[in-house]
């Protein structure tokens, strides 16, 4: 009996370890994917009529400190607000919020 019961023991132990090594030879790879928007710094004053009403309608108190436009016409603005918080808008041509 005792045998019988050493035998059982050293097959689980056996195939835990198999199953352990398999595990460990197995690795995943990764793959980071990196989007660039291709924005390039414009001037504030070249900011399309609509951009600039949107902004100054929705976001009385805020100040653009720099302008980018991509070639589909989309323009990303960097903002500072009175209280000293930042942040990044997205419009369009027409003065539409966009999420990019």
């Amino acid at each position: 009996m005792k045998k019988l019961f050493f035998l059982a023991v050293m097959s689980v132990v056996g195939f835990t370890a198999v199953a352990q090594a398999d595990a460990t030879e197995v690795q995943a790879d990764e793959v980071t994917i990196t989007v660039t928007q291709d924005f390039e710094e414009i001037s504030i004053s070249d900011l399309p009529e609509a951009v600039s009403a949107a902004l100054a309608k929705d976001y009385p108190t805020a100040t653009i400190d720099k302008a980018y436009k991509n070639a589909s016409d989309q323009y990303k603005l960097d903002l500072s607000l009175e209280d000293g918080t930042t942040g990044t808008l997205y419009a369009d041509a027409e003065g539409n919020w966009i999420q990019l």
